[in-house]
């Protein structure tokens, strides 16, 4: 159809083609911004309809009669303003309805439709839109259907095969339904679902699930959708009733009951856990879980949340009515015992220096965790810190007490720490041109079978960088610090070199390290290489290290991350002395799509040190291990890491560390493998060797469908540590499962097991079925 003549001329003969009289002048306005005519069509005002020739001014008609006696109230009333554009309009005067049709828009503040024909009876308020009609509230909800009845105020409606879009992904099909004054569409015969329906080409597709209910209510003021008479939908077949289902549009959580879990396993037989979640308020929520077991008695539990102006914190707590195993017999006691456990963990920040954080983790006895399937953790930490942080300082006060999951462990000898001061500041001013940063450093450390150690020490260290002008990168550093101990029965640690001389001990100590990088960037094999020689020289006098405890340095081993550290030991209580030059290089090549990178590095030492470094550990020497890292990728297909450590004599590799996956978020396969061959005749507390692989796989299938595993392997014998009856080759977990995964639905069933009893978590297998749904909170 042409466009009509935006001319007065032009209306009139529009108007007579269609047998209608256009509206009195003060219905008609002009909008110079869109081109568009505007009707002020009994109290509120329209653009008028438009095509390619209306993208110019156009004049208003002459004034009429009619407008010289329009009613005065009509003209200065405050009205809702609707703007209104179509391609074709038309006035029956007689009835006094206005009907626009061809991608006719009507927009009200936040809210707006779109339909094919829209029309509106003066007399009665009534606005009827048909055709493809689409309706979005002050929300962002859209509303698909072919007809949709409202008032002038946007407020009322009536409607009819109808399809709601919910802003957070949902979607809402009804038979019917009706929209009230307040807002609130109430649907009959309805199907709600998260899932598209569409595929990536554009063609239908059926939603794997759905919920179907007799009756929903959206109520646009709370946000929140409720059924009645729900059912859950899974591939066309129905499962469960979900009475007092709710769902809230804006992402927000709405108090419930949750999709049960099922689970089977060795230890607790068929196991059955329903939830109800509990929103508080917009700030705080809990959920309480109630499981019931076939070989065991029901447990309870709980998680509280809550999140308050300076910060955030969560409770969690399980309990239940058992026998256990002794952990001296084996045998499981004739009495029912209270058992659980609780975790609570948060964080408040005061102010932008001032922080608190903590955690506490506490269990009745050590199996309880594993039986129940809550963690495999073998220790539990609790946890308090205090902290101040700005641009030129760093204060903590915390302390830990650990619980041991280990059968075998004594409790007593497991250290708490209360409390360990930490303070650093960095001086402002540069001295001789480098940064100076000033430490103290406190720790009270007790056990109630064991040995107590209380530590003090004060340290500054200076660092000078710059580049010559051949581009060598060089760091001058020098350290300078004191230390007071205190320990008392020593005799109770069994490892000799870890006691220390109990009473009053002090020492000093003063290192400096002058470290020389070298990049040399070229081309190569069409990408860019760098290449970074290094040498670093270490000296410092004479430490008294074995007249200290050893508490948090002993875990000592050659690594390629600590090669050129200040300092290869971990923590404070152990430091190297001598002199010592280390040297290696970073080489690095970057093309499209790869990057590969290696470090080799080793070090010589002018004087052995075999009182604090054990053969083994790659170090003890004058002339180290080799050690080094190997990295590959090839975009985001494959990822290969491989550390090692080399024998300075014979080669043989000490470390052995692979890591690799290869493949896609769908489908992958990641291997893990890691062999210490410390070779270390006597047995040192932390410094044992070890075997391990872990495997991982994935592989999708038929858009949807996955099936995967995975398992974890003890390889170390009975030759690499004594205390282990393994051949070589224990498995230690497997699990093998499939899974179906779409935009809307998670489904799977798992079988793992375990090959280890510990108490009464005993070895065997566990079966689990879950589904998580989107946008219903299930999980």
């Amino acid at each position: 159809m042409p466009p009509a003549d935006p001319s007065p001329t032009g209306y009139s003969q529009l108007a007579d083609q269609d047998k209608i009289a256009p509206p009195s002048m003060n219905h008609i306005r002009s909008s110079r911004t869109t081109g568009l005519l505007a009707f002020a069509l009994a109290g509120f005002t329209a653009p008028c309809a438009y095509g390619s020739a209306l993208a110019q001014e156009a004049p208003p008609p002459p004034a009429t009669a009619e407008a010289v006696a329009e009613p005065a109230a009509e003209t200065t009333a405050e009205p809702r303003e609707i703007d209104f554009e179509a391609n074709n309009l038309a006035y029956d005067s007689e009835n006094e309805v206005v009907t626009a049709s061809g991608n006719v828009v009507l927009r009200s503040e936040d809210q707006s439709v779109r339909a094919q024909e829209v029309s509106w009876n003066r007399k009665s308020g009534q606005i009827t839109a048909s055709g493809d009609v689409r309706f979005v509230d002050q929300d962002g909800n859209q509303l698909y259907t072919e007809r949709l009845e409202l008032n002038d105020k946007f407020e009322t409606g009536a409607m009819e095969d109808l399809l709601l879009a919910l802003r957070e992904g949902g979607r809402l099909a009804a038979n019917s339904g009706s929209r009230g004054e307040d807002g609130t569409i109430t649907l009959n015969q309805a199907a709600y679902s998260a899932c598209a329906v569409e595929d990536s080409d554009g063609c239908p597709k059926k939603p794997s699930w759905r919920v179907t209910a007799d009756r929903v209510t959206y109520d646009p003021e709370n946000r929140r959708v409720r059924f009645r008479g729900a059912y859950l939908e899974l591939f066309g077949a129905r499962l469960l009733p979900l009475p007092g289902l709710a769902l809230r549009t804006d992402s927000g959580a709405a108090s419930g009951f949750m999709v049960p879990d099922f689970r089977i396993g060795q230890s607790n037989g068929l196991e059955v856990s329903g939830s109800y979640y509990w929103r508080m308020a917009d700030n705080r929520d809990l959920t309480l879980v109630g499981t019931v077991f076939t070989e065991a008695p029901p447990m309870v539990s709980g998680t509280y949340r809550h999140l308050v102006d300076k910060g955030a914190y969560q409770i969690t707590g399980y309990l239940t009515e058992s026998r256990r195993i002794s952990s001296f017999t084996g045998d499981p006691t004739s009495e029912r015992d209270l058992r659980g456990y609780l975790a609570a963990n948060g964080k408040f920040q005061f102010n932008p220096e001032w922080s608190v954080s903590g955690s506490v983790r506490l269990a009745t006895d050590r199996t309880f965790l594993r039986r129940y399937d809550i963690s495999n953790d073998d220790r539990l930490r609790s946890t308090i810190n205090v902290e101040r942080i700005d641009e030129q300082s760093y204060f903590s006060f915390a302390g830990w007490a650990t619980q041991t999951m280990r059968l075998g462990q004594d409790q007593g000898q497991v250290p708490m720490v209360l409390p360990v001061v930490d303070y650093r500041r960095r001086l402002d001013d540069p001295v001789l041109g480098g940064k100076v940063e000033l430490q103290l450093n406190s720790l009270n450390l007790f056990r109630e079978d064991g040995q107590d150690t209380q530590r003090a020490f004060a340290s500054a260290r200076w660092e000078l960088r710059g580049i010559t002008g051949l581009g060598q990168l060089v760091s001058l550093t020098a350290l300078a610090r004191g230390d007071v101990y205190h320990s008392s029965d020593n005799a109770l640690t069994d490892t000799v070199t870890y006691r220390g001389s109990p009473g009053w001990q002090g020492r000093g100590i003063a290192v400096g390290a002058v470290d020389v990088k070298w990049p040399l960037v070229g081309e190569f094999l069409g990408g860019t290489q760098v290449f970074t020689p290094r040498v670093q020289l270490v000296a410092s006098p004479p430490i008294r290290n074995l007249a200290v405890p050893n508490e948090d340095s002993r875990a000592i081993d050659l690594e390629d991350s600590n090669l050129f550290a200040l300092n290869r030991f971990p923590g404070y209580d152990r430091v190297e002395d001598g002199v010592r030059v280390t040297y290696g290089f970073d080489w690095e090549v970057q093309r499209p799509g790869w990057r590969f990178k290696t470090t080799l590095g080793q070090s010589y030492r002018f004087k052995e040190a075999s009182d604090i470094l054990v053969d083994g550990t790659g170090l003890s020497e004058r002339v180290s291990d080799f050690v080094g890292r190997t990295e590959v990728r090839f975009r985001d297909f494959v990822k290969l890491t491989h550390r090692y450590r080399l024998d300075k004599d014979s080669l043989k590799l000490r470390r052995n560390e692979f890591d690799a996956t290869v493949g896609s978020r769908q489908t992958y396969v990641e291997v893990g493998y890691l062999k210490l061959n410390r070779d270390i005749d006597e047995f040192v507390e932390d410094l044992q060797d070890r075997e391990e692989l872990r495997a991982a796989a994935r592989v999708r299938f038929a858009d949807y469908w996955s099936v995967f595993g995975s398992g974890v392997f003890n390889l170390t014998d009975r030759t690499e540590d004594p205390t282990f009856n393994s051949d070589g080759f224990e498995a230690v977990r497997t699990r093998l499962g499939v899974a179906y995964e779409d935009d809307c639905l998670e489904l799977g069933l798992t079988w793992r097991r375990d090959y280890v009893t510990s108490g009464d978590a005993e070895r065997g297998d566990t079966f689990q079925l879950y589904f998580n749904l989107r946008n219903l909170g299930f999980r």
